[in-house]
């Protein structure tokens, strides 16, 4: 049986991956600083099938500062995985000071840590979820501390990769959306529950374009990287490869929930530094052969759907 763990197994993207990950007959490791009191509790939340609940409760949750690189050695000495995914971090494109030493350590120092004991340890393969936000030449400079601390994490990780053998996947990931975003502050889920509520969003001037990929796609995607064979210290892009403004999803999102008001563009100024983000799936098709199936209107019609039946919606 194939052992697998998974760092932020709490997240957005964590605890989908795991989701699927229980109905593929691995033995699942999850870490999380903070390990759920109540897993069909936890289960639930993340959508999974109530009547598959048992599967959650044979995860083996671990409750691991990533940050502290005993503890970190201590985790991979002993369950030795075959694969890792390394999702745990501060998912933010905050531009502020403040913010700069907390994401070094908890995106940065937290990959170099497993990077550093899986070489020690020859334990399998780890992918990575990188950023399209990350800077993809030397010349481009990142634009927020998320940003510069991917870059990093990507240079160390094909470094590692390179001179050491570690066997490495770095998935950049575009603009993730789907059903079960439990932070609200994200756009999408942002947009969806202040529309439910009959409110009006207060946003940015709306023009930047992004590449939105659905939660799904994005967890296909990894599971691929995970057991391509030629995807070692290879860079794969997870993203639909084509862009749409931030008025334009506020647009369809509008459409989907009948009754939503005028948003207030503007309203949130915008960030300096801001990127097109679109990845280049030709590349992804032709190293590991996936490809993402969820258009835009689906994806955003299931993810309304779901807040609907929320009560918290």
């Amino acid at each position: 049986m194939e052992k697998v763990l998974v760092t932020g197994a709490r997240g957005f993207i964590g605890s989908q991956l795991c989701k699927r990950l229980t109905g593929l007959g691995v033995e699942l490791h999850a870490v999380s600083r903070q390990p759920p009191a109540d897993v069909p509790a936890w289960w639930q939340s993340i959508g999974g099938d109530v009547s598959n609940a048992r599967r959650a409760t044979a995860i083996c949750w671990w409750n691991v500062n990533l940050v502290d690189l005993q503890a970190t050695r201590e985790l991979i000495r002993t369950v030795r995985p075959d694969a890792t995914y390394h999702l745990a971090g501060l998912v933010t494109g905050s531009r502020s000071f403040e913010m700069v030493l907390p994401i070094l350590q908890n995106n940065f120092l937290t990959a170099f840590n497993l990077l550093l004991v899986t070489a020690e340890s020859g334990a399998g393969r780890i992918v990575f979820a990188g950023s399209v936000e990350e800077p993809d030449n030397p010349d481009h400079i990142p634009s927020s501390p998320y940003a510069a601390a991917k870059g990093a994490t990507s240079a160390y990780a094909r470094m590692f990769e390179a001179l050491y053998q570690t066997e490495v996947v770095i998935a950049k990931i575009a603009m993730v959306y789907g059903p079960a975003q439990a932070d609200l502050t994200k756009l999408v889920p942002y947009i969806i529950t202040t529309f439910l509520r009959g409110e009006r969003a207060k946003l940015s001037s709306g023009v930047r374009p992004v590449d939105w990929i659905y939660v799904d796609d994005v967890v296909d995607g990894l599971i691929v990287c995970a057991h391509a064979s030629g995807a070692e210290g290879r860079v794969i892009d997870l993203g639909w490869g084509e862009v749409c403004t931030i008025r334009e999803i506020v647009q369809q999102l509008r459409a989907l929930i009948p009754g939503a008001p005028e948003p207030l563009f503007g309203a949130v100024p915008d960030r300096p530094l801001e990127r097109v983000l679109k990845a280049d799936v030709a590349i992804s098709r032709k190293l590991i052969g996936w490809n993402p199936s969820t258009t835009l209107h689906a994806g955003l019609r299931r993810t309304v759907e779901w807040y609907r039946s929320r009560p918290a919606a």
